[in-house]
């Protein structure tokens, strides 16, 4: 799976699916493509509002901020199903993901939770079906799951 298949399918196809199994190369290009699409909208943040700091009048730095905003906020829901679907890759539950989710907000936590999600991410995923559904990287290996 490329970049431009991994975000048809996260954007398009799975938008808010949070059932089923990710491959870590969709995970992982899709990561891509968020950090190729936020960074440079950060940069032009950081640029314009240097340039133009002062004066009480809007700044094209404000657009900007609003554009990467909504962005973030477009992305919030399909990345989020994205995680979970990579969790149930690895055989985890994505209540688990929750979890990680909710503990990163206590403080120092997130040094733990972070690099948790990471690992979790990286890890390759269980081989053949799982109880989440068939291995996507071989799905017509089939084989009963609860047997």
């Amino acid at each position: 799976m490329g970049l431009t298949e991994a975000v048809r399918t996260v954007l398009k196809q799975k938008y808010a699916t949070f059932s089923g199994r990710a491959s870590r190369s969709e995970y992982w290009w899709f990561m891509l493509f968020c950090v190729l699409a936020l960074f440079p909208l950060a940069i032009l943040a950081f640029v314009l509002a240097y340039a133009t700091s002062g004066g009480g009048v809007p700044s094209p730095a404000s657009y900007t901020v609003v554009i990467w905003m909504l962005f973030a906020l477009a992305i919030l829901l399909p990345l989020t199903a994205l995680q979970v679907r990579r969790f149930h890759d690895r055989n985890i539950s994505g209540w688990w993901y929750l979890a990680l989710f909710i503990l990163s907000f206590i403080p120092y936590a997130a040094f733990v939770t972070f690099p948790v999600t990471i690992v979790i991410s990286m890890l390759p995923g269980t081989e053949g079906p799982n109880k989440f559904g068939p291995d996507p990287l071989h799905p017509e290996a089939r084989a009963e799951v609860f047997a």
